[in-house]
This record gives structure tokens, sequence and C-alpha cells, in this order.
């Protein structure tokens, strides 16, 4: 890694106070290359929503946003709306034991076969003596006829479930594109729905989109939420690999494949494996503070200035780990998503810079704690500083192109709403196709900040990496971010480096920057398609500022 001081983070600021002073700016590469390398610096201890480094990155972001002409844009006037999060550091046995009614054991070993957090806030969180029930997919769907749970009483019950949902009939589910029922947040929510004790998903790399290593890294040390607020929870949530879930079948006496096989359909019912376990976590229970660091830019258009595009990009990582026989703890986060935030920062700069500015208000919203699972954007979907229904869009932000240009450019929710002509027409302009999801088996639409603005009805636009890269040969796009995703996604070894390519990015950057535009200067808001999921949300948000 580029080490980095706190001493270059300053001075990275000096350059944009030469642009201020009327000297040349840098341009738009070696500003992304200032500031990724800064927020992913050491010094900003991986970015742990609540740490010195959370408070130290969000400064340095307010004073990028101040530098470049937006105004602080939190209710009271200043840079930041802060929320408080729960902490819960949970100390987990080193082995869990499951039992067979005839008294045999059998155990799995934290960190290598299973992870287990805590589902409550409070100092502990136990389960004791629950039968296990394996619950297919654990999901409940009345628009496609499907409920995992038929009925059967739950309650106080460890519910095992498949990750993912039903991806082989294109009708069903909308086929291998991975919907929220296929988040490890409904699992958990569906579980804690039926009033079961515990939850324990089986972790495959397919069905997760990701290894068994970034459930360690993610789901280990200090797991954060927004304050308890009385809705149903589960004791335990935990994931368990693929080969112990494979073992605990066994033990239980039940066919394992045919099992899984069975949840495939529409007529499956919960299967009782005859096995129960005890579990007890000893929580470290914290109060933290973080903010969503909030600057806008006020249209130029009096009749279309109180209508909003709201930018966003997560500002949080992980933060440092707890192991401290590692030599390199520290999650920098430098694409995952110093990246993300860089490129906002930078279409900022440059709307700000324009004369005239767009006719529609922009917000700039870098929001905390998405790592955590999506709080900084749930805290201001249900706290906007805006009327969802004067929100025209969301462009979303999440990781960067650190490897060249690309032909394409990868669209997170692509056929969902009227945005597909606003980004097909800037791609256009560049030369580039707009594909949808490349990775639809991954449900990125539902596992980045855009999901809590869809939820209140804002049609959003998640733009991701291309794979068709430039003077590279077919499909060496795809190899390199399936490895990026296998070996340092939520890893120490996700850092900045000098053989960085900003191209792509720059190339990203230009295309948010003519879809906020297009969506600025249009006479007509943008709108959900007919029937999809969002839509009734859009309606009543609309309705709402009537």
């Amino acid at each position: 890694m580029m080490k980095r001081t706190i001493a270059a983070a300053l001075c990275s600021l000096s350059l944009l106070c030469l642009a201020a002073c009327g000297q040349p700016a840098p341009d738009t590469a070696t500003q992304l290359a200032t500031w990724i390398a800064d927020l992913s610096d050491d010094a900003m201890e991986g970015r742990g929503p609540g740490t010195a480094g959370d408070v130290m990155a969000r400064q340095y972001i307010a004073d990028v946003m101040a530098d470049i002409g937006l105004e602080p844009a939190a209710a009271d006037g200043s840079w930041e709306q802060p929320f408080d999060i729960v902490g819960i550091d949970a100390a987990v046995p080193e082995t869990w034991t499951f039992r067979s009614g005839g008294g045999d054991s059998v155990d799995f070993a934290f960190w290598d076969e299973f992870i287990a957090h805590s589902g409550v806030q409070s100092e502990q969180a136990v389960i004791e003596d629950a039968d296990l029930v394996f619950v297919g997919y654990g999901i409940q769907a009345p628009e496609y006829g499907w409920d995992d749970y038929g009925g059967a009483d739950l309650a106080g019950k460890v519910l095992v479930m498949l990750n993912n949902d039903p991806d082989w009939d294109p009708d069903l589910f909308e086929g291998d594109r991975r919907l929220y029922y296929g988040r490890w947040t409904y699992k958990y929510e569906s579980a804690a729905a039926q009033g079961a004790a515990g939850a324990i998903i089986i972790h495959t790399t397919p069905s997760a989109g990701y290894g068994f290593n970034v459930v360690q890294s993610s789901w280990t040390g200090p797991q954060f939420e927004l304050p308890d607020e009385g809705e149903p929870r589960t004791q335990i949530n935990a994931w368990l690999t693929e080969e112990a879930s494979r073992r605990l079948f066994e033990f239980a006496g039940v066919d394992y494949d045919a099992t899984l096989e069975s949840a495939r359909s529409v007529d499956f019912t919960p299967v009782p494996l005859g096995v129960s376990t005890s579990l007890s976590l000893m929580n470290t229970i914290t109060s933290e503070e973080t903010a969503n660091v909030l600057g806008a830019l006020p249209g130029s258009d009096p009749e279309l200035a109180d209508e909003w595009i709201v930018f966003t990009a997560h500002h949080d990582h992980i933060g440092i780990s707890p192991d401290e026989s590692l030599e390199d703890r520290i999650y920098n986060g430098a694409l995952d998503n110093a990246a993300g935030v860089a490129q906002v920062l930078a279409i900022a700069g440059e709307l700000a810079a324009q004369s005239p500015g767009p006719s529609r208000s922009m917000l700039f919203a870098l929001v905390g704690a998405e790592e955590q699972g999506l709080l900084g954007s749930e805290y201001y979907a249900a706290h906007p500083t805006v009327p969802p229904g004067k929100m025209a869009a969301n462009i979303n932000y999440d990781g960067g192109n650190q490897w060249g240009r690309t032909r394409d450019v990868t669209y997170i929710g692509y056929g969902k709403s009227s945005l597909d002509a606003v980004v097909e027409a800037a791609a256009a302009e560049q030369g580039r196709t707009v594909l949808p999801d490349q990775f639809p088996a991954n449900g990125y639409f539902y596992r980045s900040d855009q999901l809590n603005f869809a939820r209140i009805g804002v049609p959003a636009i998640y733009l991701d990496n291309g794979t068709d890269f430039v003077d590279q040969p077919e499909g060496w796009g795809r190899e390199v971010l399936e490895a990026w995703t296998e070996n340092i996604y939520h890893q120490v070894s996700d850092e900045y480096g000098e053989a960085w390519n900003f191209d792509g990015m720059v190339d990203d950057v230009e295309l948010g920057l003519a879809c906020a535009r297009a969506i600025s200067e249009s006479p007509e808001l943008p709108s959900w398609n007919p029937g999809d999921e969002f839509e009734a949300a859009r309606l009543a948000a609309l309705a709402a500022v009537e």
C-alpha cells in the first residue's frame, strides 16, 4: 500500500484551494487518486462506524464539499446528519454443539465452520435446547404463491435455510436475478417474524456471491444496528459452511441433497431435523454515533429547484480486525468505498463549477454504516431532508473501476424504471453499451444504498463496472472482477496502489454527470415501470406532495 499521513491528506485539500485561488485545478484522475488514497489511508483506521477514523473521514469529506462550493444540507444547517448506532460485540464459543434425540452430538468450529452473531441488543443472546427445522429458502412471497413455512409453528425453533431465492424459472422470482428475498437480511427478518429463536444460513459461494472469508471478516467484531424499536428479533443469527451443513444433515440422518432439492418446489413444507442445540453469546453493548455527510447544490431554475437529484456513496468500511496476530489489521476499503465517495465528489465539483448550473437541485449524501446493513441510507430514508416525492432520482456509486476503460457499463436496476433511457443515451455519447447486472445472482440492487431510496419510491441508478475492457481479451474483465470479489472484497488487501488505472473511473464520473444533467433538465420526473415492486411507493410519495 502507498502509505499516506494526515499531512498528506491536508495537502490534498490544498490542491482544491489552489483551484479556488485561480490556479489550475488537478485533473479528474488526479483528484480521484488523491481522495481515494487519503480516505483509505491507514490513518483513517478503516473508517469503522463511530471510531476516530470515522470522524476524521467525515470531516475530510465535509472540507472537500465546502472547498468545491457545496452548501451544508443537514436539517440544522450543518454538514452532518448524525444518528445513533448500537454496537454488539459477541464473544462466541470456540465450538457449537448439536445433539440428537439419542444423546449423540456433533461439534462445529467457530471461524472455520460457523460464524454466529447476536440478534438482540442485550448483554446475552441465548438459544436453549431448541429444535432445528429446515425451512427451504425461508421465503413468504404471496405474489408468487410461495410460502416455505406452510403455517408451521416455528416459535422457539432454530431455522436452517438456503441462501438466495428460487432462480431456475424466469417467471418465478425473476429467475437468476436475486431479489430482496434472497438477501441475508431478509432471511433473518423472516425467521424473526416466525418467532424463531435463531436462524442459520447455509453458505455457498455461488448462492452468497462471495466466499466464506467475507462472512468471517464482515460478521465478526462489533456489529452495528440502528436502535431497537421493538421489531421481532431472533436471539442468534449464524452462517454455516456448506461442508459443515452437509455434516449436520448427515448427523441428523437426513439426506442433504434430497432435502435441499425438495425446497425447489412450491409444495415444500418445513423439515424437522431431529436435532437440538444450545448456544450462548456474551455481548458487549456500546452506543456510538456516526453521521451522513450532506452537501447541496441549489438548482438554477425557480420552477424546478424544489426537486432534487440525490447522489449517494457510503463513506464507511469495516475498521480494524480484532485479530491482533495479523500483521495488517486495517480494512482500508479503497475500492469499497473510498472510490465511490471520490466519484461522487468529482461529480459534485464538476456540477458546482458549471454555469448555468443544473435546473434541479442536487443533494450529495455520503452515508455511513452501509457495511453494517445500509444503516445510514436507512436512517436518511426515515428522516429525509427532502420529501421523497420531491426526489427526482437517486444515483449511487459503490465501488469503482481501477482497471481501465470499458466498452460497456453495468447498470444495476436496468429494466426497472424510465431511467433506462437516460443511462442509454449518456452511455451512447461515450460509445458504450449498457448492460444489466452482469452478476445477477449476487443481487447487487438489494445490497447497496439505492435500495433504501427505492423503498421510499425514488427511482434509482446504481452505476457499476463494465466488463468489456479496451485492449484486453474477451472474458478478461469478468475474470478480474470475480478474482477481486474472491480475494480482496472485504479483506485488508483492498488498498490503493499507484498501479491503479483511472481511465475507466473517469468515464464513469462523466457518465454520472451526464445522467444528472439529463434528469435535471427533463420536464418529466422519472418513474418506475408499471408493475415494478417500488411503483406503489413512488405513487404514494408523489401524492403526498401534491
